[in-house]
């Protein structure tokens, strides 16, 4: 009798491959905070950098600068089909999660315009000086864990009229 005869058939869970590989930025926001955590220690796929860009209708050069990414690693790994690292990961990670904020908001406000894109309204939000940012552009805050919580604040503050 050889072994594979009394070893147990294998059951696989069909269901998993229909769940997506990566929530999207409306999802990431919904993601608990220990969800998010596990999802930046796997790694994103670089190619999230294309799509994240494209999605908020900025050129990849110019989304990489705001984020604090290092183009050439990463357009490395775009065409390794790589992963990023843990830090690449939460930065992207993070900004998908403010994306995912401005489209909660939109939502919780009873508007459903059909034409409204959260990415690229994020987009020409970060590109504008911010009297309550002491004048700086969103963008200039991408890069930190820290000044992105002050950006989700700051959405937060916009969403209550606490700051117009």
């Amino acid at each position: 009798m050889s072994a594979s005869a009394s070893a147990p058939p294998v059951v696989r869970d069909r269901s998993a491959s229909y769940a997506p590989q990566r929530p999207a930025h409306a999802q990431v926001f919904e993601l608990s905070a220990i969800e998010r955590a596990r999802m930046v220690k796997q790694g994103v796929p670089a190619r999230a950098v294309q799509e994240l860009s494209a999605a908020m209708g900025l050129p990849r050069e110019q989304f990489m600068r705001a984020a604090g990414l290092a183009r050439s690693t990463v357009e490395r790994k775009i065409a390794a089909r790589g992963m990023l690292s843990e830090s690449e990961s939460e930065k992207l990670v993070g900004i998908s999660r403010l994306i995912g904020q401005v489209q909660a908001m939109v939502q919780a406000s009873g508007e459903t315009a059909q034409e409204f894109s959260a990415p690229r309204w994020f987009a020409a939000w970060i590109a504008q000086p911010v009297a309550a940012l002491s004048g700086l552009c969103p963008q200039e805050l991408l890069d930190t864990a820290d000044s992105r919580e002050a950006l989700g604040n700051l959405l937060t503050q916009m969403q209550f009229g606490v700051y117009a």
